[in-house]
């Protein structure tokens, strides 16, 4: 019981007096405890806090009373010194701690107020407090701090969302960063730091963030950021025409935009749309796609949409101010997103709108060279590279030129590294190549080794991306237990061109020819051994990744024009490359999950996006700025597109549907197979609109076979089932008849790339992923951003689990909910990470996907516990079901987040990842079954060089 505590008289700062209040000591615990478990105002304390902390308030009272003078009262102070010491007697370490962290935040912000006042209540009290700080506006000049200024943006940011949002604790965040002299920037900035760092707390913290991110977009490009939402679109109206005069005269966008109807043009925008992005997708528009004139954004969200859109119709015959609204009504709705090239490119005065280029290296010194400085051209301007290079004569063979010794391709990929480096995309992303090589290659011993951190770094390239070009041959062998020989390509020059049956059978004869001494450099090694390296090298670096060649020209549309080579940076395209014809591609992806109506796949909705979509994939063809007559003289020859998909895992969710079932498998197939029919049907109308591309005669579609067609031809060629039944669902007789008729635009039509950053833009999951973790930092060039599942949140909102615990137990285990016991077993089924998903369960997705695509996919597999038994199955399987190429191995480290603000002894178990630690920290593989010792294991967020996650292509 406390003891008189009415009498007593609390001497506050300033001499100022007070009688004493018990339940400010309760307020000011409860508040600490908050801070330390990072809960809302909202949230309540569990029991036995909430018990705990009456009994700790009357201590401190019962310490005061005994202490307190009858005539003196008792200073503030000293309170506060008896809370901290009772907090750290009671055993609440880490809560003493935030307290002695809050105290301290509470002087200084009562150091930014002129007056003694400790707690300012009310807006009219903020209001009459003389501002001993100062905040400079952008002319320069210098004005007094208004708290209740910034109270009321904060509120204005948080209506709606009074339930899950608090501005006032938003407020008490920001004033821990103000300063004399700030600035209105970083004014905006700690504002919106304040509410990023709650978005964890809640998902509604992440609107409240993207609206303060708003606000200094339309002060940028607007001149003003009006609350009224009619004097905001007017505004939208009113400033349209001065955006385009302002690029124009800065030279950002091209004359040619003034053609339009502007001023229908101007009416069809719909700011409204500006509230569908998340945080994270403003944040990277703002930092690298509007457009800026001396570090000013003249872009707002709208008006970038209507630009890119304007930029890929200014060709169009007829009504090009209908197709550009027509393209700019599925751009701003999210139904579909062109690649980052476009969006960087689109409408300025070098409209380099292209995701890839693919080339192969001749055997020649100034090929060589001439292909090193393409890349460069290429990377300037946003282009993802992927070169061949197994023509390049192996080491140790002979040069009659100079009649010495050749030093093998190693030395010239060292240079394509460091050329990647050197030029990188304009500065807004870093350069990106990846090198391939075919398995026979005599030097493809030390290729695969170029990713290692030991070893003559002469011959390392830590910044180049490699990928295996391997023949089905070879992983019969392996099959087998064969033997495999090495060449080198000036011994077997024909090799390079060939495929399927005519490729085995000169193989054979090349190796009959080193028998009888025709061929003096070779080398004759265990397939079963070189396989195992192969896997060795991805898992310690991560490459070089694994993708299959025969399977990529077998079902090829274009067998009769060329030869496709390798693939290109992310793996999902492949077309034919020669010494005149650098491969492109145009990308763009549709956003699955908007596709999503009701549980079910809106066809209407998909087809009216796919067709809408390929015509801005095949006008970026004749726009197009080409940096290398080779990459023109390709794309206007062939035409090819790359249309693929986003927010799979998303769609999933939408109806569901855990990533781990058949039921995943069956939607993977139908969602593709819809695609592949709307997008093929639309491109034969395109055709019949606009003409056929050039090389069409001769070509796979001309002799009548679709995708799902070569299939049987592949295995037939292979002599191994390809176990992906061929059902369809749709009636393919129509785009049959509409191919025997017009024939078709593209000569390729879909490609699934990874859409790292424009799945980030429109706020979905990145391609075909199944979800990494549902909490976790991500980190790219704008900086990090906590990250959390807003649909599992939802979900567990409506099970009533959402709460401090929950949030508590999610970094515990890493963002996994399979180990919280209180979450249902049938959310937990649903929301399996991409570890807990089976790599049989992505690979089998993405063969029934494979089917109906004449390209590829960038394909990641995932492997939580790591064995060389595991590694093989995985990849022998994928090649069994007749994928094309993988992307990634991502493999799970055994460190992982730090757990600093978790109490790690309330929960009973070792999350899984605990249990695969080893106390080297390396995960623990059966050496019996690896392929070689586990080094430098390969996480999500470190294995690539772009942004974290590989962006070149999208």
């Amino acid at each position: 019981m406390i003891r008189a505590q009415t009498e007593w008289i609390v001497t506050k700062r300033g001499g100022r007096t007070a009688s004493f209040d018990a339940s400010l000591i309760g307020r000011a615990i409860s508040n600490a405890f908050r801070a330390e478990l990072n809960l809302a105002d909202s949230q309540p304390l569990d029991d036995e806090i909430r018990m705990e902390i009456p009994e700790m308030v009357e201590s401190v009272a019962n310490e005061i009373a005994a202490a307190a003078s009858s005539d003196a009262g008792i200073e503030v102070e000293k309170i506060q010194d008896v809370v901290e010491m009772t907090l750290m007697r009671q055993g609440h370490y880490r809560i003493a701690r935030r307290y002695i962290v809050y105290r301290a935040d509470r002087a200084k912000m009562r150091a930014l107020r002129a007056s003694s006042t400790e707690l300012v209540e009310d807006v009219e009290e903020i209001k009459s407090t003389a501002p001993r700080f100062h905040v400079i506006l952008m002319d320069g000049t210098k004005v007094p701090f208004d708290e209740a200024r910034i109270l009321a943006r904060l509120s204005d940011a948080c209506r709606g969302l009074e339930g899950d949002c608090s501005a006032e604790a938003l407020l008490e965040e920001v004033m821990r960063s103000i300063f004399d002299g700030i600035s209105v920037e970083e004014l905006y900035r700690a504002m919106i730091l304040a509410a990023r760092t709650r978005i964890e707390r809640d998902p509604a913290y992440d609107t409240v963030a993207s609206r303060l991110m708003l606000k200094i977009i339309y002060n940028d490009a607007l001149g003003n950021a009006p609350a009224d939402v009619n004097e905001l679109n007017q505004l939208y109206v009113d400033r349209f025409p001065q955006f385009l005069n302002d690029g124009i005269e800065a030279k950002r966008l091209t004359p040619d935009l003034q053609k339009y109807d502007l001023n229908r043009i101007a009416l069809a925008l719909e700011p409204k749309r500006d509230r569908l992005f998340q945080y994270l997708g403003l944040q990277a528009i703002f930092d690298r796609y509007l457009l800026h004139i001396d570090g000013r954004r003249i872009e707002t969200p709208q008006y970038f949409w209507m630009r890119v859109s304007m930029g890929l119709a200014i060709q169009e015959p007829g009504d090009p101010t209908g197709r550009a609204i027509e393209f700019y009504n599925i751009l701003s709705t999210f139904r579909f997103t062109s690649a980052t090239p476009t969006l960087f490119n689109s409408a300025t005065l070098h409209p380099q709108l292209s995701s890839c280029y693919l080339s192969t290296v001749n055997d020649d010194l100034d090929h060589i060279f001439k292909c090193v400085a393409d890349n460069a051209k290429l990377s300037k301007w946003a282009g993802g590279l992927g070169n061949d290079w197994t023509q390049i004569r192996a080491t140790n063979s002979h040069i009659s030129g100079t009649n010495g010794q050749s030093q093998g391709v190693i030395p010239f990929l060292k240079v394509v590294n460091d050329t990647a480096v050197a030029v990188n995309q304009g500065g807004k992303r870093k350069g990106a190549v990846c090198s391939y090589l075919e398995t026979w290659h005599m030097d493809v011993e030390e290729f695969l080794d170029l990713r290692k951190n030991t070893g003559d770094d002469r011959r390392r390239t830590h910044d180049m991306h490699t990928a295996n070009w391997i023949p089905d041959l070879f992983m019969r062998r392996v099959r087998e237990g064969g033997e495999w020989t090495l060449f080198s390509p000036n011994d077997v020059p024909d090799l390079h061109d060939l495929y399927g049956q005519p490729f085995e059978n000169r193989y054979a004869e090349y190796e009959k020819m080193t028998e009888t001494g025709e061929i003096k450099l070779f080398r004759r090694i265990s397939a079963v051994e070189l396989w195992r390296k192969m896997l060795t090298r991805v898992f310690e670096t991560g490459h070089p990744w694994i993708t299959w060649k025969d399977p990529s020209n077998l079902r090829s549309p274009q067998d009769h024009a060329g030869v496709v080579h390798s693939s290109n940076l992310c793996t999902e395209i492949l077309l034919n490359t020669s010494k005149d014809e650098t491969a492109v591609c145009n990308l763009g992806s549709v956003n699955l999950k908007l596709h999503i109506v009701d549980g079910q796949l809106d066809l209407g909705m998909l087809e009216e996006t796919v067709r809408t979509a390929m015509r801005m994939l095949d006008n970026v063809i004749d726009i197009n700025y080409y940096p290398t007559v080779e990459a023109k003289n390709s794309n206007t020859r062939h035409r090819p597109v790359g249309l693929g998909l986003m927010g799979f895992q998303d769609a999933l969710l939408a109806q569901g549907i855990s990533y781990a079932s058949m039921q995943a498998v069956e939607f993977a197939d139908a969602s593709m197979e819809a695609i592949s029919y709307f997008a093929i049907l639309a491109s034969s109308e395109l055709a019949g609109e606009r003409g056929r591309y050039e090389s069409y005669p001769g070509s796979k579609w001309d002799r009548g076979l679709l995708p799902i067609d070569t299939l049987d031809l592949h295995e037939k060629e292979r002599g191994v089932p390809i176990e992906v039944d061929r059902q369809t669902r749709l009636d393919w007789q129509v785009v049959r008849d509409s191919l025997a008729k017009n024939g078709i635009r593209n000569s390729n039509v879909m490609a699934i790339a990874p859409t790292a950053t424009i799945s980030t833009i429109i706020g979905v999951s990145q391609s075909i992923e199944p979800s990494y973790k549902h909490l976790y930092v991500k980190s790219n060039l704008s900086g990090e951003f906590t990250q959390v599942n807003h649909q599992l949140v939802i979900d567990l909102k409506a099970e009533n689990l959402w709460d401090a615990d929950m949030l508590e137990a999610l970094k515990y285990y890493d963002g996994s909910v399979s180990e919280i016991e209180r979450i249902p077993d049938y959310l937990k089924a649903r929301y399996l990470t991409a570890f807990e998903v089976e790599p049989k369960w992505t690979i089998e997705c993405a063969a029934h996907r494979q089917k109906w695509i004449d390209m590829g996919q960038s394909l990641n597999l995932y492997l939580e516990e790591p064995s060389g038994k595991k590694l093989h199955d995985m990849y022998m399987l994928a090649w069994e079901r007749g994928l094309k190429t993988t992307y990634y191995l991502r493999t799970l480290a055994a460190t992982q987040v730090e757990k600093s603000t978790v109490d790690v002894n309330k929960f009973g178990i070792q999350p899984r990842w605990m249990k695969n630690a080893s106390a080297s920290g390396d995960i623990q593989v059966d050496r019996d079954e690896a392929p070689a010792p586990p080094a430098t294991m390969v996480t999500p967020g470190e294995s690539c060089n772009l942004d974290g996650d590989c962006e070149a292509c999208q």
